[in-house]
This record gives C-alpha cells, sequence and structure tokens, in this order.
C-alpha cells in the first residue's frame, strides 16, 4: 500500500458510490486522491490504485494517460495550465502563454530548478469570455490574466511554496 490510510478511506468513499460490480467507475476519483497525496501518478501508484479496485492496470493507465488533470511525470508544486484553444488564443491566450514561459525561464511541459512550476498547456476550459485563463493545479481557475495579475499570482505563489503553504 502506497497511500496514507485516510486516501484508502477516501477511495472507500468513491467505490461505495457504485455497485460492487462496478468498481472501474471510481478509477479517475480514485486516481485524483492518489494525485492529491503524492502530487503525480507514478506507475507504482497506478499500479497500487489497480490492485486496489481489482482492475486491470491498463484500465487505471488509460485514465491516467488519456485526462491531461492527471500528471505521470513529476510536477512542480504548482502546474499552471494555460489554455491556448482558439478562442483564448484570439484574446492573448497565446501571449500570455509567451508571458509565462518567459517570466518562469520554462516551455511547456517544463519545471522550473526550483521545483516550484511546471508550465503545461490545455485545452478548453470552458471560460472563453473571460481569456486569458489559466488553472493552477486543476483546481483554481484564474481569468483575465493581464501580466499585472501573472506577476502577482507568481509572486504570491513562490511565496507560497518557499513558506510551505499552497
Amino acid at each position: 500500500m502506497l497511500l496514507s490510510e485516510q486516501a484508502y478511506k477516501r477511495i472507500d468513499r468513491e467505490i461505495a458510490k457504485y455497485p460492487p460490480d462496478q468498481k472501474q467507475s471510481a478509477i479517475m476519483a480514485s486516481l485524483a486522491i492518489a494525485q492529491e497525496e503524492k502530487g503525480w501518478v507514478s506507475p507504482e501508484i497506478i499500479q497500487d490504485v489497480a490492485d486496489y479496485l481489482g482492475q486491470p492496470a491498463i484500465a487505471v493507465q488509460e485514465n491516467a494517460t488519456f485526462y491531461n488533470m492527471f500528471d505521470v511525470r513529476p510536477v512542480g508544486k504548482f502546474k499552471i495550465t494555460v489554455c491556448t484553444n482558439l478562442p483564448c488564443a484570439l484574446r492573448d491566450g497565446e501571449k500570455t502563454a509567451d508571458y509565462l514561459k518567459k517570466k518562469l525561464g520554462i516551455g511547456f511541459r517544463e519545471t522550473t530548478p526550483d521545483g516550484h512550476f511546471t508550465l503545461m498547456e490545455g485545452e478548453c476550459m470552458g471560460a472563453c469570455g473571460d481569456s486569458p485563463v489559466l488553472l493552477v493545479n486543476n483546481n483554481h481557475m484564474c481569468v483575465r490574466m493581464e501580466r499585472e495579475k501573472i506577476d502577482s499570482m507568481i509572486s504570491e505563489l513562490t511565496e507560497a511554496a518557499k513558506g510551505g503553504a499552497a
């Protein structure tokens, strides 16, 4: 067992939502719980989740690699995903991505040397009218991200990373 007892209890609550013969329905929630605890879903975590759910490892791997909210490689403390789909691109999404690349000194799918930030390119986040849109750690959406707001966000996240808060 690679996760904490608390994580397995949370997974048990997800499993309980489905009929006993439908444990595969809890794969995505289980991966999200594991990633929240470990920061990413390693091959060992994927196998552990599969074993816990009584599912083939390939079924869990398929979910982990298909959905971009799951990280199958280590990422920084803060994963920033930038929407560059056409509507956002037309409203400075690509310029925002370029600004973040320059500010952080990394490209997409790269992590800063201090381990604080990973930059990702994302698909539509459903907030086209509020672009440019960023998603931090898959759960905090930031809208209308002009340079000043980006600078402020990066400063706050850097301080949080140094101080241990998130």
